[in-house]
């Protein structure tokens, strides 16, 4: 197995133990926070009916046009861009659903912008 695959395959243990304890409800949806080396993503997802509420990405135009969508600059806005929209459709709070990777840096910076932005995480 080589070094890149056993570090997915470890992050998706991880991540298997996280979803054992976190579920988005519809009164309290989970912030999904997924991150690759060039973009980042974030979902709010209802896990009852199994549908996505609000979504943002780094791929989106509006943050392609920054130049720097892997990073934290670009991360910030993600998380503020996905409480507006989660806000749009009537979510005030969230539970935080890390997707295995560390709470620091990025995902980090996600979570802080969704909470400046009015999500109660």
């Amino acid at each position: 197995m080589s070094a890149g695959t056993h570090k997915r395959t470890a992050r998706i243990r991880r991540h298997g133990r996280v979803r054992k304890k976190v579920r988005g409800t519809p009164e309290r949806p989970r912030l999904a926070v997924f991150r690759s080396n060039r973009h980042i993503v974030a979902q709010v997802i209802d896990d009852v009916s199994g549908t996505t509420l609000a979504a943002a990405s780094s791929v989106e135009p509006q943050l392609r046009d920054l130049g720097v969508t892997g990073g934290v600059v670009a991360a910030g806005r993600v998380g503020a861009i996905v409480a507006e929209r989660a806000k749009a459709v009537g979510v005030s709070r969230v539970v935080f659903d890390r997707g295995g990777f560390q709470y620091h840096g990025r995902v980090a910076a996600v979570a802080a912008a969704a909470r400046d932005a009015g999500l109660e995480l």
